[in-house]
C-alpha cells in the first residue's frame, strides 16, 4: 500500500484501526518528498525533524478520534506557522520565522495535524503561475514544462503529486481555485469571514481568504469544519455557527437550481474546456438539478475593478516592509527614506513592485476618484448580479479557467494576459462568496476545473454539488504519472 496516496477520510480510518502509524504515514510522505519534490519543487522548506516527533507523540497517546489526528499537512508559505519559516517566496521575509501560529494553522494542530512544510506561491501571493517566487518555479506535476497556477501553486501540486494528504492555501482572486483547476484537484475558497486570516500575511485585506486544496471533496468538508469559524483575533469573522459539512456528502442534487452565466460563456474559452463545462452541465442535469442561464451583467468590469482595488490595497499593506520592524534591511543606505527606498528595492521582486506602483497611482489625490471610487461602485453593482442571480438559482457553475496550464515562460512577460487566468474567479472575491474548483475533464492529458460558487456562508450546499458530480464521474481518480 502506498501510503502518501491516501485521502484524509481513508488514512484517519487505516488509522484508526491501528493497521497503519501516524509515523509511517508522515515517512511515507516525507520520503515521497524526497523522491520527487527536485522535480517539482512544491516546497520551500521542509520540516522533517518536527513532523516525526509530532507523529510519535500522537502515536503513543493512541488517539485518533479527531478526522486530522495524524494527518500530515502543507502550509502555503504567506501563512504564519511557528517556529517555522514563512517566506512569501520573498527575498523581503526570506529568514523570517514567526512566534506563532495563524488561526488556521493553530486549529488543525489542535485536531493533531501535523505540519511537514511549506509551500511555494508567487511572492507575497501576486501572480497565476507561481513563476514570481522568488526563489524558483513550481511545476505541474501533470507535465514539468508547465505552470502548475497560482498563487497557491505549491500546494496545490504538492496534493496533485502526493506530497501531502492535503494543504491550506490562500485566494484574493483565484488563488486556491485556478491552480486545483490547473492540477486537477479540489480547491475550496469559504466566504469571505467564514474562516480566520489571523496569520495570514496580507495581500488585499478586503479579498483575501485562507482555504483548502485536497484530493476529493470529502476531504474539503472534513477540513472546512475544522479550520471555520469566529475568531476574536480576526474582527472580519461572522458569529455564524459553522455546519457539520460532511452531512452534505450526499450524492443527491434533485431539485438544485444551478445558475449558467451567459456572459462567462462569452469569453474567450479553449475549446475543450467549454465542452468540459457542458458536459459537465448535462451531468448535473441528469442527477437531477435543473440548469437555468443566468446573467451577471457587469461581469465583463469584474477584473479590472479587482486590479484597481486589490492594488489600492497591496500599496497599503506592503507599506508595512520598512526595513526597520521585521524583514530584509539594507546594508547601505544615506538615511531613513534611502533604507525605506533600498530595502524594498532588495527586498521585493518585479510583480509586487509593479501593484505597489499601480496601488499608489490609483489612490493619489488625482486618481482616486477616477479609479479607486469607481472600482468600489462596480464592485457592489457586481455583488447585487450575484444577489438578483441566487433569486434563481441555488448555485453557480463556470469555468474555473479558461486554459488548461499553460507552458513555464510563455505567459510571465504579458502582465495583461496573466491577469485574464483570473477572469473567473475574481468576481467570486469582490462579491465575498464561497467557491470551489473541481476535475471536470481533460484537455491533452491537462485537467480541466468546473467551478461551483454558492451564496455566500451556504458551503453547505456547494458542497452537496460537487460531491454529488464527483461520485457520478471518475476525473477526480485520475492522477499524474510522476
Amino acid at each position: 500500500m502506498e501510503l502518501y496516496k491516501l485521502t484524509v477520510h481513508e488514512a484517519h480510518e487505516l488509522l484508526v484501526k491501528k493497521q497503519i502509524s501516524s509515523e509511517e504515514l508522515v515517512k511515507a510522505i516525507l520520503k515521497r518528498i524526497e523522491e520527487i519534490d527536485e522535480k517539482v519543487k512544491a516546497y520551500i522548506t521542509v520540516d522533517e525533524e518536527k513532523a516525526l516527533e509530532a507523529s510519535r507523540n500522537i502515536d503513543k497517546t493512541g488517539n485518533f478520534t479527531s478526522s486530522l489526528s495524524g494527518i500530515p499537512v502543507a502550509i502555503k508559505d504567506n501563512i504564519c506557522t511557528k517556529d517555522l519559516k514563512t517566506t512569501c517566496s520573498s527575498k523581503m521575509l526570506e529568514n523570517f520565522i514567526p512566534p506563532y501560529d495563524a488561526t488556521g494553522v493553530a486549529r488543525l494542530k489542535q485536531d493533531d495535524a501535523i505540519v511537514v512544510g511549506k509551500t511555494n506561491l508567487d511572492e507575497f501571493a501576486m501572480g497565476s503561475s507561481t513563476e514570481n517566487s522568488a526563489f524558483f518555479t513550481t511545476k505541474n506535476p501533470w507535465d514539468l514544462e508547465r505552470v502548475p497556477g497560482g498563487s497557491s501553486g505549491g500546494s496545490a501540486a504538492s496534493v496533485a503529486a502526493d506530497e501531502c494528504i492535503f494543504a491550506l492555501g490562500s485566494d484574493t482572486g483565484g488563488s486556491i481555485r485556478q491552480p486545483a483547476s490547473c492540477c486537477g484537484v479540489v480547491g475550496l475558497k469559504p466566504t469571505y469571514g467564514r474562516v480566520s486570516r489571523y496569520g495570514l500575511a496580507e495581500m488585499a485585506s478586503s479579498l483575501d481568504q485562507v482555504g483548502i486544496i485536497t484530493k476529493d471533496v470529502t476531504d474539503s468538508a472534513i477540513i472546512l469544519k475544522a479550520i471555520a469559524g469566529l475568531d476574536e483575533l480576526d474582527s472580519t469573522t461572522a458569529h455564524l455557527p459553522v455546519p457539520d459539512y460532511t452531512k452534505s456528502l450526499v450524492p443527491d442534487v434533485k431539485g438544485i437550481k444551478i445558475g449558467i452565466v451567459k456572459e462567462y460563456m462569452d469569453y474567450e474559452i479553449d475549446d475543450e474546456v467549454r465542452e468540459a463545462i457542458a458536459n459537465a452541465a448535462k451531468t448535473l442535469e441528469e442527477l437531477g438539478a435543473n440548469i437555468v442561464e443566468i446573467s451577471i451583467p457587469h461581469i465583463e468590469y469584474a477584473i479590472w475593478a479587482y486590479h484597481v482595488i486589490s492594488t489600492a490595497e497591496i500599496s497599503s499593506n506592503m507599506a508595512r516592509y520598512d526595513g526597520i520592524r521585521y524583514g530584509k534591511r539594507a546594508k547601505r543606505y544615506e538615511d531613513l527614506i534611502d533604507l525605506y527606498r533600498q530595502s524594498r528595492t532588495e527586498g521585493f521582486g518585479p510583480e509586487v513592485k509593479r501593484r505597489i506602483m499601480l496601488g499608489n497611482y490609483f489612490l493619489s489625490a488625482d486618481n482616486e476618484d477616477k479609479y479607486y471610487i469607481k472600482a468600489q461602485k462596480v464592485r457592489t453593482l457586481i455583488k447585487r448580479d450575484f444577489d438578483t442571480a441566487f433569486e434563481e438559482c441555488d448555485l453557480i457553475i463556470s469555468p474555473t479557467a479558461p486554459t488548461v496550464a499553460f507552458k513555464i515562460g510563455e505567459e510571465v512577460d504579458d502582465p495583461i494576459k496573466m491577469y485574464m487566468n483570473d477572469a473567473w474567479t475574481v468576481p467570486v472575491n469582490l462579491a465575498g462568496l464561497p467557491g470551489m474548483s473541481i476535475p471536470c475533464g481533460f484537455s491533452e492529458n491537462l485537467p480541466i476545473g468546473l467551478q461551483i460558487i454558492g451564496k455566500a456562508f451556504n458551503e453547505a450546499e456547494m458542497i452537496k454539488a460537487a460531491f454529488a458530480f464527483e461520485q457520478a464521474t471518475d476525473f477526480w481518480k485520475k492522477r499524474p504519472a510522476i
